[in-house]
């Protein structure tokens, strides 16, 4: 399934119309079914099915570890859009409160405020470790880097990408999707299912931090989130409970830095 069309558009230009051609990025829907049963349905680029999977289920906390799942298959065929998630036995039992999906916090619900937010995603995600630090300069560069990586967007303008990378600030995983979301999945499933998400220091996002991305890199425990832009207040006041570190670029290409500043060195 290809994740980028070529389609014909008109341009005006110093008011004449021009017919040209230009390149559109896919957007399909995506359903994700746990035990048989629909659990959701995510608007994103096709691709990495498999993957984006499996961050989905460990962001959700449906998953803990790979060895949660019995299986993660596309459900008839390459082209399918649906993704068939079996857990083991004793995952299943322990998640059942949760599979009607009340338990979780990235729904929208009424009547929960920011503080009961954080308390629950605190519950299944957990404080990280001040064990990382890595240099101001180098992640910079990487930031700087980042950008040459994003393909999809030198060619559509209109996704959003993660990078996940080692101590060393090398890449171990980049993503792209019509959704930010989906993109750290995306991302975080790769590394997850290859056994090698404990590598794991660095984010980069192409989009603001919102609360949810959080979630996702506590989950993972990944202790450093860099953002293009800034954080809602929510991820910010997230952050800090779970001793994450956020930080942005600021208008003169240095960071500005939210939390947990001491894994950042001069």
């Amino acid at each position: 399934m290809s994740n980028v069309f070529d389609v014909e558009t008109v341009s005006w230009d110093n008011g004449k119309e021009h017919l040209c051609r230009m390149d559109l990025v896919a957007e399909e829907p995506l359903s994700i079914r746990i035990q048989g049963r629909p659990y959701s349905v995510i608007m994103r680029t096709p691709g990495d099915e498999r993957a984006h999977a499996a961050g989905f289920c460990l962001g959700e906390g449906i998953v803990d570890r790979l060895s949660d799942f019995q299986s993660i298959s596309r459900c008839q065929g390459e082209d399918s859009n649906v993704i068939a998630v079996t857990l083991t036995d004793e995952r299943r039992q322990r998640i059942e409160h949760m599979m009607d999906r009340r338990g979780f916090v990235s729904q929208t619900s009424c009547g929960i405020c920011g503080r009961e937010v954080i308390d629950d995603v605190c519950r299944f995600a957990g404080p990280l470790s001040d064990r990382s630090v890595i240099s101001i300069g180098h992640a910079l560069a990487a930031v700087d880097h980042f950008n040459g990586l994003q393909e999809l967007r030198k060619k559509t303008s209109a996704t959003h990408a993660a990078a996940i990378y080692d101590a060393t600030l090398a890449v171990l995983s980049i993503s792209e999707d019509v959704g930010r979301h989906n993109a750290l999945d995306k991302a975080l499933g790769r590394l997850f299912l290859d056994r090698t998400l404990s590598d794991a220091v660095l984010a980069i996002l192409s989009s603001r931090i919102s609360y949810e991305l959080v979630q996702k890199a506590a989950r993972a425990r990944i202790p450093i989130l860099l953002a293009i832009s800034r954080p809602t207040t929510l991820a910010v006041s997230l952050a800090k409970e779970l001793n994450l570190t956020m930080a942005c670029l600021s208008r003169d290409s240095d960071l500005y830095v939210f939390c947990g500043g001491q894994r950042l060195i001069a």
